[in-house]
């Protein structure tokens, strides 16, 4: 088939995919992932140039500018080559079985993910980014190209090796050996290892790049609550707060980047994801629940408002991500020179900014400055309320500049997390307004995302990508049980449990008692992607878990309990020696092991279920019963709740329940007494 004229654009231009899009018009005769492009291999005989990356992503535009834009590199890829180009964040199922493939070769991952496979989509070999000319220890790509495309030609025999090899390495299935027994005592020692590998400076694990570990500052932040052990909590809340003043926030207008290149969280990867921040808003909220610090507050408002402003969709959901890059230079759009500054607030104003942020003659990044606060400079009320006007004024500036590319399409898993992480930071912090934002997001994608009780994963422009995938199910799941619990709708119950027999019916995974990350009707891959491993969101089966436990005691169907229990017992044994990639599913495990179920009763039940969802959001679950029969025949607090007179909240932990507690005020200390008495 013949290439399209460079007067024309390649097949990338009928996409939906803003990453999709931003290829379309590369002298590289792209195709999309589908039916077609895998027969014009076939037809053809020619291997697949497979290229995965996403808009955010800045060496996908390095490499782009460099190799897929250049007339005589794409003429190497379209004779040599059947080019597929493809979205992660469209189709995280091929990114994850290419590039464990590429783990497989024993290469470290990331992006651009460049793989070479056969005609039938068997992965051969591969990297990341490739340079145009040899430099950075890398090959230069043209290279690399053929090379690859004699061993085709010549030496098939080799070729056939590394497929086989990989698809074996690949198709190997993670089986459960026995039950493994996990309970507080473990989850402790874990969280000792977790907290040996901090770095008690700057926060975060040691080293660099710094990433944003929720889910392990999560089971440390457990662990610390359960063993009331400051050391941990502390820890926790020293990260954060170093996290909240860096360079990784954005000081102007709010929102976390994706992580820091430093140790010290000061200069970052600029690019703004949709799911870090609805991780970081979670923690924001749940530290703040413990000590009350202004400074997470006011994160967690101002990252609202960046979602808000920058990242809600005409329909209320919420886009997927905000670009590294503008004008071709990675943080340009945020980046300030003191020059800059004094011209915008004046010699007085602009010395005292700099001296809160971070401003010098040289700049802290490339000669340019990113602001940060993370020289600790003593500030009272007054210097925050000056400062703050400050930055409005250079806001305001900024606004102007050339921005970072959007990337508006609708991924329902990472939605989902943000609806969740939207209710039970407006619950902790009493913001009515951003469990509204919530609904209007959940309320979206059941609209525009939903068929029956199945999930479609990516919606743009009215196109839908369907189905979706575990990852879909199991955040707007555990999005539809927060705002039941939050609002008391029994709509978000009926949709959650519908979404979840969805889940089960064409997900499961008989192999190792989780779920596959694809349906049984979706496109056939050279293998059924079925991780269990955090990734920078945590693992489809780790939010399943959780969601199983709550749907348990929200619902009164012990069956899902022991789905629960089935699916803790299966993996668990296959995550023994890479616990720090399950976090989240232990955090899911904590909370089957130890959540305070909190029932509220009686005709003045809304009081007593308000309060009770002021408490820290990840172990507790909030229960209206206005009546016993609400209860189901066998929950504990049954009796108790039909002998009782009046409103009153029942702190129930595991088979034991309370005495009625009849002051809304006091369910904090039912809650704390309740498990003091069964650790004793």
């Amino acid at each position: 088939m013949s290439s399209p004229s460079r007067s024309q654009q390649n097949r990338l231009g009928h996409e939906t995919s803003p990453y999709l899009l931003q290829h379309k018009d590369n002298p590289v005769d792209w195709w999309p992932w589908g039916p077609e492009a895998l027969a014009e291999a076939k037809s053809t005989n020619r291997p697949i140039l497979l290229s995965v990356g996403y808009a955010a992503c800045h060496w996908c535009h390095v490499m782009a500018h460099e190799s897929f834009e250049d007339e005589a590199t794409a003429a190497v890829m379209n004779k040599l080559f059947v080019n597929i180009k493809v979205d992660r964040e469209e189709r995280p199922d091929i990114d994850q079985i290419y590039m464990s493939a590429l783990h497989h070769l024993g290469e470290q991952g990331g992006w651009p993910l460049t793989m070479f496979l056969t005609p039938a989509g068997e992965p051969v070999w591969g990297g990341t980014y490739f340079p145009k000319e040899s430099r950075y220890g890398r090959p230069a790509f043209v290279d690399v190209l053929q090379e690859v495309a004699r061993l085709f030609r010549e030496e098939p025999a080799k070729i056939g090796n590394n497929r086989d090899a990989l698809m074996h390495r690949l198709g190997q299935r993670a089986r459960p050996e026995g039950k493994v027994v996990v309970g507080a005592k473990e989850l402790g020692q874990i969280s000792l290892q977790i907290a040996n590998a901090l770095d008690p400076t700057h926060g975060g694990l040691r080293g660099a790049p710094k990433f944003p570990n929720t889910a392990l500052y999560e089971m440390l932040w457990r662990t610390g609550l359960r063993q009331d052990d400051a050391r941990y909590l502390d820890a926790i809340e020293h990260t954060l707060e170093r996290i909240s003043e860096g360079g990784i926030y954005d000081h102007l207008g709010g929102g976390f980047s994706r992580y820091s290149v430093d140790e010290r969280w000061l200069v970052p990867h600029f690019e703004k994801m949709l799911y870090d921040n609805a991780q970081l808003l979670e923690m924001l909220a749940l530290v703040w629940g413990r000590s009350r610090n202004p400074l997470f507050k006011q994160r967690a408002a101002e990252t609202v408002g960046w979602l808000k402003r920058e990242m809600t969709t005409p329909g209320g959901a919420f886009s997927a991500s905000l670009d590294a890059d503008s004008e071709g230079e990675e943080g340009k759009f945020y980046v300030w020179s003191r020059a800059e500054i004094f011209k915008v607030l004046g010699e007085e104003d602009g010395a005292y900014f700099a001296s809160h942020y971070d401003v010098t003659d040289e700049g802290n990044f490339e000669g340019h400055t990113i602001l940060n606060r993370l020289a600790r400079v003593p500030r009272n009320e007054e210097d925050e309320q000056r400062l703050s006007v400050l930055r409005g004024k250079l806001f305001a500036v900024r606004e102007p500049r050339v921005r970072p590319g959007l990337d508006d399409k609708v991924l329902a898993d990472w939605n989902g997390l943000m609806i969740a992480s939207l209710v039970n930071a407006g619950t902790m912090f009493g913001e009515s307004e951003w469990i509204a934002m919530a609904r209007r997001a959940f309320d979206f994608i059941a609209k525009a995302m939903t068929k029956g009780d199945r999930l479609g994963h990516s919606w743009r422009d009215g196109r839908l990508l369907y189905p979706g995938l575990a990852s879909d199910f199991a955040a707007m799941i555990r999005a539809a049980l927060a705002l039941y619990e939050a609002t008391g709708e029994k709509a978000c119950l009926d949709r959650a449990l519908a979404w979840q027999n969805a889940l089960d019916r064409h997900y499961t995974n008989p192999d190792n008692g989780g779920y596959y990350l694809t349906a049984d009707d979706a496109e056939g891959l050279v293998i059924r992607p079925s991780s269990t491993s955090d990734d920078a969101t945590p693992n489809p089966n780790s939010i399943a878990a959780g969601n199983l436990v709550r749907l348990a005691v929200l619902s009164g169907d012990d069956r899902w309990r022991t789905s629960a229990d089935r699916l803790f017992d299966c993996v668990l044994a296959g995550a023994l020696d890479h616990l720090f990639s399950h976090a989240a599913l232990l955090n899911a495990l904590d909370l089957r092991l130890h959540a305070a179920e909190i029932v509220a009763t009686g005709p003045d039940h809304a009081r007593f279920a308000d309060a009770a969802l002021k408490l820290p959001f990840i172990n507790r679950i909030v229960l209206r019963a206005p009546a016993a029969a609400a209860l189901s025949a066998t929950h504990p607090a049954q009796a108790k709740i039909a002998a009782g007179q009046g409103s009153a909240a029942f702190v129930c932990v595991g088979e034991r329940c309370s005495l009625p507690v009849i002051e809304p005020g006091k369910i904090a200390e039912a809650v704390m007494a309740m498990k003091a008495n069964l650790q004793a």
